[in-house]
């Protein structure tokens, strides 16, 4: 089987590449190099093809999916402040870019997993999150939610190729942490903890950090994402893959810190501060993953303690 994955040298990317790999596939990764890294495939360039380029250039799109068997897309902006500072190209790369590799997918009739998020839900109150819950948003003037928005067309698009017989799923990823996390904290605010509390920096809480999330480790994240991406079960329709444990981020600091061994104080700074004016959090994001048990027979197996200190131990090899 041959496996062509967008987004391929990103955190999430490079380890589906490795799963893929140890499955057998013959993988193909495109990736701009924008927020993905070399380094995070570098260990496999010589098993692999790997094309350095765009999603939105539709003629590469177009050729790299007539050669795959399956097409896994995973390249998008990520990260809040890359949203919020670059809210134009996020826009376009989240939304042009998958219906570049949908018309692909179309035309050759290839099976294709769409990666989404958990901010698609946007700021709901009901917990915990089910697939087929209402969306919750605020003005459009709101940057924060152009990214929701955008994903979200990302699943319209893919349901509607769905309707025509496509053979599409989509995944929804609930704060992914693990090895190859971006040291600069693009979307992961545990890389964000981890490299101040190892630098003694003041570790940033935005608000009073009572805000919760649930963390969700890569090898579960990437084990889900193949299952989804595989299983006939899953065409036509999306699945959360998130640890449903919550945890505040407040505490998350608490504990990042004091498994390194670090004094570094923890700092309370505003959204407005950090974000500008207007910006809305969420306060609570819990994942329901009821169908990702029935379709998939997936659910986390790994603990917030124990997969913190894989990527402690993964980080100080790496940096």
């Amino acid at each position: 089987m041959r496996a062509l994955v967008t987004g391929g040298a990103g955190y999430i990317g490079s380890n589906l590449v490795d799963h893929l790999l140890d499955h057998g596939y013959d993988v193909t990764v495109i990736d701009n190099l924008s927020t993905g890294k070399i380094a995070n495939i570098e260990h496999c360039l010589d098993q692999i093809r790997f094309v350095n380029g765009s999603i939105l250039d539709a003629a590469l799109v177009e050729r790299d999916v007539d050669r795959a068997d399956i097409v896994f897309h995973l390249a998008a902006a990520v990260g809040v402040r890359h949203i919020v500072d670059r809210p134009l190209e996020s826009l376009l790369i989240n939304a042009r870019g998958t219906e570049n590799v949908l018309e692909s997918c179309s035309r050759f009739w290839k099976r294709v997993l769409i990666a989404s998020t958990s901010e698609v839900y946007g700021k709901g109150a009901k917990v915990p999150m089910a697939e087929d819950d209402d969306r919750v948003l605020g003005s459009t003037k709101v940057h924060r939610w152009g990214y929701s928005t955008a994903k979200a067309l990302d699943e319209h698009l893919a349901f509607a190729y769905a309707e025509q017989g496509l053979p599409v799923s989509v995944v929804r990823y609930f704060n992914s942490y693990g090895p190859r996390v971006d040291a600069r904290g693009y979307g992961s605010v545990v890389a964000s903890f981890l490299g101040a509390a190892l630098a003694d920096r003041a570790l940033v809480v935005h608000g009073d950090g009572g805000q919760t999330r649930c963390f969700t480790y890569i090898e579960d994240t990437v084990r889900g994402t193949f299952l989804a991406g595989t299983r006939n079960e899953a065409v036509g329709t999306v699945v959360n893959l998130g640890n449903p444990t919550e945890t505040s981020i407040l505490d998350l600091a608490e504990q990042i810190r004091t498994l390194v061994g670090s004094s570094a104080p923890i700092e309370h700074v505003s959204y407005e501060q950090q974000y500008g004016r207007r910006f809305e959090d969420t306060r609570r994001r819990v994942p329901d993953i009821s169908r990702a048990r029935d379709l998939l027979s997936w659910e986390p197996s790994v603990t917030l303690e124990d997969g913190l200190g894989r990527t402690l131990d993964w980080w100080k090899q790496a940096y």
